[in-house]
């Protein structure tokens, strides 16, 4: 009669696991000591400076202007508008001089909409100084 652990199928991939991470372990624990063992532990000036050439770095401030997403926004409102305007280009003659009409109220809505942007001054690029 077989033993129950040693006849099911995935007994050998379990062994091969064990076996696996017994050696990750042990060449983990091993390269630590040597490590430990063979390094200098002396630490000379020259050690600690800094190892690129040229002046020490100093951090600055990362500072992107609310410009920038005004305008992307914008962009994208306006693009978005636009992808709209296409089913109603495809279906003109379907939808008739009632499709037109709200047509003309979405194109002035709009229009309004990028007049009171333009005089915001939301399209105007400034410089960051």
């Amino acid at each position: 009669m077989d033993h129950i652990v040693t006849s099911n199928p995935y007994f050998g991939v379990f062994v091969l696991f064990v076996i696996t991470f017994g050696a990750f372990m042990a060449t983990t624990v091993i390269a630590r000591l040597a490590s430990r063992a063979l390094a200098a532990k002396d630490s000379e000036k020259i050690k600690l400076s800094v190892y690129e050439c040229g002046p020490e770095i100093t951090k600055q401030p990362n500072r992107v202007s609310p410009q920038f997403y005004l305008f992307a926004l914008l962009f994208l409102l306006f693009d978005v508008e636009i992808v709209f305007m296409f089913p109603w280009a495809v279906d003109f003659k379907v939808l008739g001089w009632f499709g037109f009409a709200e047509m003309i109220m979405f194109i002035l809505l709009l229009a309004i909409g990028f007049v009171y942007a333009w005089k915001k001054g939301a399209l105007e690029w400034h410089n960051i100084k």
